[in-house]
């Protein structure tokens, strides 16, 4: 029984994303369909990798992540079928496989869409690679083995002898601010000594501790912890961090031209070390 798990920019005001389900359900009648979130956003690749990346790691081998993104930033005539950590990603050649992997992987297929006249017709495609999987079928069966991918990696933190450059890579439905900083390099650039974290535009003394969880300080106050993806999240026990400081989310109406086409990122936060 394949576990199939969706994550959209569609949204879920239609008929679609039922839709998609029929179709592979049709193809595999046993199928386990998953939703991880419908509200992507069409060119925020960093959200959607942040969401897609750590929700994956819980999934068992042999699951396939079906990601639907901007996927008519161009006429799309194919889709990408990586095999990634034992699981399989299914998405469009724009990126956004790159920023999930954080690499490219070393076995990709492209699938062919005969005629993209919308989503479904692209989700179709998908349903009938999969049906052939499903029956004993290699990815080299399925599609043309490609190489010459559309490639997309967000920043990683810059680092000195005393700060860290850090970027927001996520703000959830509550305005917590995630930062693309692991506990890890967290502590291997701390070296135990004093910290402080120092928001953008702000020159008050920062945060200058790890908490464990919300409660660990006041409601009101702000803090810093790694949260269960093992990333540095900052927050406001019972506020909204982003709104009260003014940190926005990723804008790609510019970004995407603005950049270099291999680089996406937000506001930075800054690190320094005592």
């Amino acid at each position: 029984m394949p576990v199939i798990t969706l994550s959209t920019d569609i949204g879920q005001s239609d008929y679609v994303v039922g839709a998609i389900k029929g179709q592979l359900i049709k193809a595999v009648p046993s199928a386990s369909i998953i939703d991880i979130t419908h509200q992507l956003v069409a060119n925020n690749y960093l959200h959607a990798a942040y969401v897609c990346t750590n929700a994956f790691s819980f999934y068992p081998a042999g699951a396939f992540h079906f990601v639907i993104i901007n996927l008519f930033e161009k006429s799309p005539d194919h889709l990408l079928l990586a095999k990634h950590n034992n699981q399989f990603i299914v998405c469009p050649d724009n990126g956004i496989l790159t920023m999930i992997a954080g690499e490219k992987p070393a076995e990709i297929v492209s699938v062919k869409i005969p005629n993209a006249l919308g989503v479904l017709s692209c989700t179709e495609a998908f349903a009938k690679a999969l049906n052939a999987i499903e029956n004993g079928s290699s990815l080299q069966a399925i599609g043309d083995v490609v190489t010459g991918i559309e490639e997309k990696y967000p920043f990683r933190s810059t680092a000195g002898p005393d700060w860290i450059d850090s970027q927001i890579i996520f703000i959830d439905q509550f305005e917590n601010v995630v930062i693309n900083l692991t506990k890890k390099e967290f502590e291997e650039h701390r070296k135990g000594r004093k910290f402080r974290i120092v928001l953008p535009a702000r020159n008050d003394g920062g945060i200058v501790n790890i908490s464990e969880n919300y409660a660990s300080v006041e409601q009101g106050e702000r803090l810093a912890w790694f949260n269960s993806a093992g990333y540095l999240e900052l927050a406001i026990n019972k506020g909204n961090l982003a709104g009260l400081f003014g940190l926005k989310r990723f804008s790609g109406g510019t970004t995407l031209n603005t950049l270099p086409s291999n680089k996406l990122m937000y506001e930075r936060v800054k690190i320094f070390f005592e």
